[in-house]
């Protein structure tokens, strides 16, 4: 496909994204309303919303996974993903992220930027993913549109720049003033059905929107010499030459443009579609973007699985893919087979015959694909970027209730770990119990909960425990021999193995310098296999080993006994020893926590923080509370939150993340 055509075609492909309770599953359901997909408006306590389908997210009252639908606004086609705010899910928000061209990042009007509005921003700076800001919920008490602005600058490093200032403040918050076209837009009431009335300023904000209008102006044509000269002669630029300059701004990722509103109360959301269409790019457009021309390129980002199949979510780059094409999956190195493309609405899908470059879509028949793979007309196609998986941090252990449910458990495991990357299942060494692994308590609950809904299986679940890890500090050197002479055919490997540590996060790196065929080439990826499985559950307490390099320096072979096993079985064992003699050490998860709280109660949330090994880093004022940002080993935060609800009168609150990992006391570390 001609990638001038594929640049023109009307679509944006964006996500919504935010801190968990910001109001964006909400956002959402106006945009489904504005835009006639839906006839009714959905509300999250009344479980009814159109994106969070899944009983449990309606439950619950919150998004665990990322819902696709189609929508349209001016003519416009928007592919729109709604994406989890809780940290446990952010593996939702990191593949939706990958395979977007633009993003609403919605911000509580009274809680600014929180933990994980932070971490999904710099998600977004990772893949260039421009962005438009949409303050929310500024009916509420307490609510500041200037103030939040002010916390985008300084805690993420962003050049906002409002293009509204709200009209009225907290429970009189009534409507905006348009900054581009000098107008107001009022909503007499909450009406959605009813559109916003434009009226003249309001004469006591007059001022501050001429000289947020100023600012807004400097920051557009300082990046444009023709606008800027005549800028400089005293000519005000057009309302359509200011738009498009804040478009190209916006792609570039110079500007992020702020808007305000209350989704809730269905005001702002109309402009809020007007500037996605008028500012965030059609694919092709953004940052690093791939040519839409040429043969087949198409990113897997998501899988989910249901009594009908697998269904692969797809990101089209460049090419064609139809229905019944045979593609290559150039991950693998597979050949795959579309039996049918569906365009998708939320938990409804409509049949399509073919995609195009810029196309986000749900692909059946794949058998082989999971998220981050690459699907190609060639099987030696360049990989695109896959995405980043984060790290697991606790642990359960799970088995059936009864015997007659283990192979129903294996397989709904099976299918779980498949649809979410983020999962990991490994068999404890010792115990020999299966332990399934994730980002956090509520992740683990909620794979539980399906196992029993989806899967009709009843499970016994353990206490849940810290993913530790093991690593080393120093760096040793082993020379092993592993031979096997007793009946039938022999075995014979010898090698040299050093291990060396590597920085925190790098995980493990394998390096052959063995040269003149001491060791037979065919046998070095064994010798590697054998390094990586030994490392899925170290010498010291049995936890996955990291962060270290392994070395073949030197070995032997017999031209009869040698054999890839031979040297997996060596190389396995050469690691556990070499690993004992290099001061092995065990890694605990350290937590991002960050705890806001009445003034009144600020003494005892520290005190408390620093009695469970937490390391205070600030305090800072937000409205009439407190915010505390700290550093606490996971291990100490089990039961965190009733602990803090009695110390606070059930007043404070608190979210945490991964920080880092870091040395854990040997002796805690070793007794869990």
């Amino acid at each position: 496909m001609n990638s001038n055509i594929n640049t023109l075609r009307n679509l944006r492909n964006i996500g919504v994204i935010a801190h968990v309770d910001a109001g964006k599953t909400t956002t959402t359901e106006r945009i489904l309303f504005y835009t006639g997909e839906n006839h009714r408006i959905g509300d999250v306590n009344d479980g009814n919303t159109a994106m969070d389908f899944d009983p449990q997210e309606r439950q619950r009252g919150i998004t665990i996974h990322s819902a696709a639908t189609t929508v349209h606004w001016q003519g416009t086609q928007i592919n729109l993903i709604d994406t989890p705010g809780h940290i446990d899910f952010n593996i939702e928000v990191k593949r939706s992220l990958r395979v977007l061209d633009g993003a609403v990042v919605v911000f509580d009007g009274v809680a600014g930027v929180e933990p994980q509005t932070e971490t999904n921003w710099r998600l977004a700076d990772e893949y260039r993913v421009p962005r438009i800001a949409f303050v929310n919920k500024l009916d509420r008490m307490g609510a500041d549109f200037g103030r939040v602005v002010t916390s985008m600058q300084e805690r993420l490093g962003a050049r906002a720049l409002p293009l509204q200032l709200p009209i009225g403040a907290e429970g009189d918050f009534r409507g905006v003033v348009d900054l581009l076209s000098m107008q107001a837009l009022i909503w007499d009431r909450d009406d959605a059905a009813e559109p916003p009335r434009v009226a003249e300023i309001p004469a006591e904000l007059l001022s501050a929107a001429q000289a947020a209008r100023t600012r807004l102006v400097e920051a557009v044509v300082e990046r444009d010499d023709a606008l800027l000269d005549a800028w400089l002669r005293g000519e005000q630029p057009s309302v359509d030459a200011l738009r498009a300059g804040l478009r190209a701004a916006t792609i570039a990722g110079e500007i992020v443009p702020v808007l305000a509103g209350s989704a809730f109360r269905n005001r702002g959301v109309e402009p809020l579609l007007d500037a996605v269409v008028a500012l965030l790019p059609r694919p092709g457009e953004a940052p690093g973007a791939a040519a839409a021309d040429g043969p087949l390129s198409a990113l897997a980002f998501k899988l989910t699985a249901d009594d009908h199949g697998a269904m692969v979510f797809v990101r089209v780059y460049s090419g064609r893919l139809k229905r019944g094409d045979s593609v290559f999956n150039a991950s693998t190195g597979k050949a795959e087979r579309v039996s049918r493309l569906y365009e998708i609405h939320a938990d409804q899908r409509v049949e399509r015959d073919e995609l195009v470059a810029g196309d986000i879509a749900g692909v059946v028949g794949l058998k082989d694909t999971l998220t981050g793979h690459t699907l190609a007309s060639a099987k030696d196609a360049p990989l695109l970027e896959s995405i980043a998986v984060p790290e697991a941090v606790i642990d359960v252990a799970i088995e059936p209730r009864s015997q007659a449910d283990a192979a129903a458990l294996s397989k709904g495991l099976g299918v779980l770990v498949r649809e979410d990357p983020s999962l990991r299942l490994r068999q404890d060494a010792d115990s020999g119990q299966t332990l399934l692994s994730g980002m956090g308590e509520l992740q683990l609950e909620v794979t539980v909960e399906k196992l029993r809904s989806r899967f009709g299986v009843e499970v016994a679940v353990g206490r849940p425990q810290v993913a530790y890890r093991e690593t080393i500090a120093g760096t040793a050197e082993v020379r092993h021999l592993h031979r096997k002479q007793s009946g039938g055919p022999g075995q014979f490997a010898e090698l040299t193995l050093r291990v060396a540590p590597l920085p925190r996060g790098s995980g493990i790196r394998f390096e052959n310098t063995v040269v003149g065929g001491a060791i037979p080439r065919e046998f070095i990826p064994a010798v590697e296999a054998g390094v990586r499985k030994a490392a899925l559950s170290g010498p010291l307490a049995g936890y996955p080993l990291v962060d270290f390099e392994a070395t073949l320096l030197d070995g032997s072979h017999h031209v009869r006994d040698s054999s890839a096993l031979a040297f997996e079985l060596a190389a396995a064992t050469a690691l556990r020893e070499a690993v004992l003699k290099a001061s092995p050490r065990v890694l605990e998860p350290v937590m991002a926590v960050e705890v806001i709280t009445p003034a009144d109660y600020l003494g005892d949330v520290i005190g408390d923080l620093l009695r469970r090994r937490g390391q205070v880093h600030g305090q800072d004022a937000r409205g009439n509370a407190v915010v505390v940002s700290a550093e606490v080993p996971l291990e100490q935060m089990f039961g965190y939150i009733g602990h803090l609800r009695a110390i606070s009168s059930g007043r404070a609150q608190f979210t945490m993340q991964l920080g880092h990992y870091a040395e854990a006391p040997t002796r805690a570390a070793l007794a869990a």
